[in-house]
């Protein structure tokens, strides 16, 4: 479970606590879960430092090189005499996508020091920003461009309310972007419309709350997925884990199908 340092709607006393213990409640760490974060999109706000030590929020764009963030800015943005001048930065990265409340949302800060990449580094980190950023083709070359990789040393990572952690830098760059998330969409919404009787027997058996009347799936990933379940005591948000973890939404049927099934075992 992610650390809850602050108060949310999930701390709220009306939230049904589970009365059993949930079979596997594995989830994505949240170094996983900035890798994901920051894999899905290619624009984020720039923090850095001015020469007065105010704080600077500029809109970039960014590409990743095995994982580090590469920065293509000009010598005649503020931001980018302000990295010339202080390699001290942040990177605030925000879950692609409209939310109706936008702190509902994911989002990853990623805390370090950038450096000018050179040699191998610096062909390495232009393929990867123009990997990630195609219209970067346009500008990168133009004498007044640079690039800086960010190296991260601190991670913050919010998935929304009540769901938060913090990872190092080293675990950031170990970790992989998830292989089901970013392409589970078409497999919830199956999940959901077709088989919500398997979804009922999940949460029943597995996931902790055998009071269970409706549930529904609001997120899958290489672990497990994700159950906003209903119940006569409220509702609440459980999590049931696979057998063992997937490697692609390919793998993502097989592993519901068995969990449906060893629900239906384990239901007296």
């Amino acid at each position: 479970m992610a650390n809850r340092d602050h108060g949310d709607p999930g701390d709220a006393p009306s939230v049904p606590p589970a009365l059993a213990s949930v079979a596997n409640d594995t989830r994505p760490s949240a170094a996983e879960e900035a890798r994901t974060l920051t894999a899905a999109t290619n624009a984020a706000t720039l923090a850095t430092l001015t020469a007065d030590g105010d704080p600077w929020a500029s809109l970039i764009t960014y590409g990743l090189l095995d994982g580090a963030p590469v920065l293509c800015v000009s010598h005649l943005a503020e931001h980018g005499r302000n990295l010339a001048r202080d390699p001290r930065a942040s990177l605030a990265v925000v879950e692609p996508g409209a939310h109706a409340d936008p702190l509902a949302g994911g989002r990853v800060t990623l805390a370090g020091v950038v450096h000018q990449p050179g040699g191998d580094e610096y062909a390495a980190a232009r393929d990867a920003y123009l990997a990630h950023v195609p219209a970067g083709r346009y500008y990168i070359d133009y004498s007044d461009f640079s690039l800086w990789v960010l190296h991260v040393q601190r991670v913050r990572w919010v998935g929304g309310y009540g769901r938060m952690d913090s990872a190092t830098g080293a675990d950031y760059l170990a970790a992989q972007p998830d292989p089901v998330s970013p392409h589970a969409a078409g497999a919830i919404s199956h999940l959901n419309a077709d088989h919500a009787d398997a979804l009922l027997a999940m949460a029943q058996v597995l996931g902790g709350y055998p009071d269970t009347t409706a549930a529904t799936c609001s997120g899958a990933d290489r672990y497990g997925l994700d159950l906003k379940v209903i119940t006569e005591r409220g509702i609440a948000y459980t999590r049931v884990g696979y057998r063992q973890p997937i490697d692609s939404i390919a793998e993502l049927r097989a592993a519901t199908v068995e969990l449906a099934r060893s629900a239906r075992e384990q239901n007296p």
